[in-house]
């Protein structure tokens, strides 16, 4: 049974002035493990961008909003070996997320040159 979807898009340029602007942005937004598989795209801003929409298309999905306790960089976007993305919840929003919840988690993710976009899609065994 579906419990949430959510989509966002946003444009490149935006997340890409963010991080340049070297004020924390990066690390207040992204994990240790996203950064490392960002920087090491070839268009890394398009990466960053790509899972910034899916942050919020998650918290879309969710319907709790940021002010619940859930952190920005407790949300990981990463890679299976194949390539395809996974979404991946670590320590206080794990916890919150899945407190007495069997969920499972759907990401897919798209980029362009200016733009990029994220759906994310949560399941629930509970009807």
């Amino acid at each position: 049974m579906i419990y949430g979807i959510g989509t966002d898009i946003i444009e490149v340029s935006r997340i890409q002035r963010a991080i340049e602007k070297e004020n924390g942005f990066r690390e207040k937004v992204f994990s240790p493990n996203e950064i490392v598989s960002c920087e090491a795209k070839g268009n890394k801003y398009q990466s960053y961008a790509a899972r910034f929409a899916a942050k919020e298309a998650f918290m879309k999905a969710f319907s709790s909003g940021w002010t619940n306790g859930i952190s920005w960089n407790e949300i990981e976007i990463l890679n299976h070996d194949n390539g395809g993305p996974y979404l991946n919840l670590i320590n206080g929003t794990k916890e919150l997320v899945f407190s007495g919840k069997n969920l499972l988690l759907h990401v897919t993710l798209s980029h362009l040159k200016d733009f990029a976009t994220a759906q994310v899609i949560i399941e629930t065994s509970e009807i």
